[in-house]
């Protein structure tokens, strides 16, 4: 058996360099690069294999583990979660802070590679800066940390066991059913140690993602189920992207006459103005959705895991009769809601349903102008919430309106967290797909900036547009100094409303008067957050990094500005200030939160009986 010494951390690289994915024939490399942060913990161990690297992989500087790893998961999202950066960081505060990325990477099924130092793994400096010690089980790390958002994870205490775990990694990795993070933990003492690893581990391999049939007894399963509904309804997920199922889904839903929304991530799916689109669901869905999932007899839900928000916490289905379908490669999220499980690839289902209710003459069986009423009020509402003015200054729904108008529809939007998700949810009009990357599973604050550079670094030709809040801009922004470096151009869009005003408004709409979420200064009489708002200029801020900037208050100065900044070679920000509280909310849907049983306020008191009320209308399972 033909050898070769090499460190761990040279090894690693070779083999990662040689890894392939395919899907339908066509073959993708499947890291892209490293991302990576150097301190003691790594940068004589992976660092100095990065440097001495003959490979092909790419590496990008990070300026905030977090951020980096959130650009790293941003990446494998727009690209169909194909191709990927694996992420390294030294020990201590420099692993533990991209323990949020590797929770946002799993929640919402995205492929990334964390590689954090570790302590030494013989244990002679002992202990090392940054270590954190249990007295109880000296095995314990602050890696350990990432157990319990990461879908596989090792620790490497020997160079020879890189070969099981690195294949272990792959194997997640690259599962369209258990993918997210994947966490292998580097002692720096055994990054630096060397082996003799047999050549054969260091060939390329391909692995294939097969598409999951439908099987025959499922498909007589799904279609008997379906002939016996006169009103389904789709709810579109992730999932469709992810199985390349766009057109298949419209032809389906066209075939049978059925009505689509969709869920954050499956928004884009559909052009906004196909007649049987209705648009989002759920909590922060549009009315015309939302009166169709209190109506429907059969939800069909393809590529969803059914959170809360699209089912409005399990209360938007009213209909006594109503069933639910579910098409998902994973069979723990096909058996959400009790319902049909049908465990298949998107794609392949519903080509093989289409075929088989073709068979037997199906046709959905909604009246005359019904969808098209529904659709036509709703377009209507969004031409509203577009058009709302205010003489005290600019609405957000007016903002997101001008932005919509002016975006090429090839051009990327990035969210994540705040009121802006809701809004762009309901009433952002897509027609290409791909060109709405909301990060929703965990809407994780400080997504956006990273996520941005994510997408810009998949999508190279494209506009790429972070929208946030001003909340979320000062909780993570630091990848837009990588961003200049990498000659990678992102245009943040910064809604400053003053604060925390999504939760805001949620705690006023369940009985508070208003409690800690504005940027307000602390008021002498009353020791509170009460006082006048806190003035922060975001673009001499964001001026200081290098990033071209602009100040908008008025209509004229926002278009103004979207035109400069399209021109502009380098990454934008654009400063803009908007009213709190001119977002959208309701349109006939509810998100449980827990609302206080005591209370000396009488608002709060109401507010929990009308949760009580609300209980009563879910669907329990």
């Amino acid at each position: 058996m033909e050898t070769i010494r090499l460190t761990m951390s040279q090894a690693l690289l070779k083999f990662l360099d040689q890894q392939h994915v395919e899907l339908d024939g066509k073959e993708i490399k499947f890291f892209k690069g490293i991302m990576g942060i150097f301190g003691h913990g790594n940068v004589t161990g992976i660092g100095e294999a990065l440097e001495q690297d003959k490979g092909s992989l790419t590496y990008i500087q990070g300026k905030n583990e977090q951020g980096m790893a959130h650009a790293a998961m941003a990446y494998a999202k727009q690209k169909n979660r194909l191709q990927t950066f694996a992420c390294t960081s030294s020990i201590g505060p420099g692993a533990l802070n991209m323990v949020t990325a590797a929770g946002t990477a799993t929640v919402n099924r995205i492929p990334v590679l964390f590689l954090p130092g570790d302590i030494f793994a013989c244990r002679q400096p002992d202990p090392v800066l940054q270590q954190i010690e249990d007295p109880t089980d000296y095995n314990v790390t602050a890696n350990d940390a990432f157990k319990p958002v990461s879908k596989y994870w090792d620790r490497i205490s020997r160079p020879e066991q890189l070969m099981t775990a690195a294949l272990n990694a792959m194997r997640v990795l690259t599962d369209p059913v258990d993918t997210g993070a994947v966490t292998i933990c580097l002692p720096q003492d055994v990054q630096s140690e060397a082996y003799d690893y047999p050549l054969a581990f260091f060939e390329k391999r391909v692995f294939y993602m097969d598409r999951k049939p439908l099987t025959q007894s499922g498909l007589q399963r799904a279609v008997h189920l379906i002939k016996s509904k006169k009103k389904p309804l789709i709810i579109a997920g992730g999932g469709i992207h992810y199985s390349l199922a766009t057109e298949t889904l419209k032809e389906f839903a066209e075939t049978f006459q059925i009505p689509v929304t969709d869920t954050q991530a499956g928004k884009s799916a559909m052009s906004w103005d196909h007649p049987l689109n209705m648009g989002a669901v759920g909590v922060t869905g549009s009315l015309a959705a939302n009166r169709l999932a209190k109506e429907t007899d059969l939800v069909i839900a393809v590529g969803t895991r059914l959170a809360d928000f699209p089912t409005s916490s399990k209360q938007a289905f009213q209909n006594p009769q109503v069933d639910i379908m579910s098409i998902n490669v994973s069979s723990f999220d096909a058996l959400k809601m009790n319902g049909l499980s049908i465990v298949a690839d998107a794609r392949e289902a519903l080509t093989s349903l289409k075929q088989g209710l073709s068979q037997e003459g199906y046709k959905a069986e909604y009246e005359g102008s019904f969808l098209s009423s529904l659709k036509e009020q709703w377009d209507a509402e969004v031409d509203r919430l577009y058009a709302l003015e205010s003489e005290e200054g600019l609405t957000q729904t007016r903002v997101l309106g001008e932005l919509n108008q002016f975006i090429d529809e090839k051009d990327v939007i990035v969210g994540a967290a705040g009121s802006l998700p809701g809004d762009l949810h309901r009433v952002w009009r897509t027609t290409q797909p791909k060109t709405y990357h909301l990060e929703y599973g965990f809407s994780c604050m400080g997504y956006e900036v990273s996520g941005a550079l994510g997408v810009k670094m998949a999508e190279p030709s494209q506009e790429i547009y972070a929208m946030c809040g001003d909340g979320s801009f000062l909780m993570l922004h630091s990848e837009l100094v990588t961003s200049i470096q990498e000659g990678q151009k992102i245009n943040v869009i910064l809604l400053d409303n003053h604060g925390f005003q999504c939760i805001h408004n949620l705690q006023r709409g369940h009985g508070s008067d208003g409690f800690g979420n504005e940027f307000r200064y602390r008021s002498k009489e009353t020791n509170q957050l009460t006082a006048d708002y806190v003035p922060i200029d975001f673009a001499a801020y964001a001026g200081a990094l290098g990033v071209k900037t602009y100040k908008v208050h008025t209509l004229e100065e926002l278009k103004d500005a979207l035109v400069q900044s399209k021109r502009d070679t380098i990454s934008t920000l654009i400063d803009i200030k908007v009213l709190p509280g001119t977002n959208t909310d309701g349109y006939e849907s509810w998100w449980r939160v827990g609302v206080a049983e005591v209370s000396e306020s009488e608002k709060v008191q109401q507010a929990h009986k009308q949760m009580e009320q609300n209980i009563k209308l879910t669907k329990e399972f």
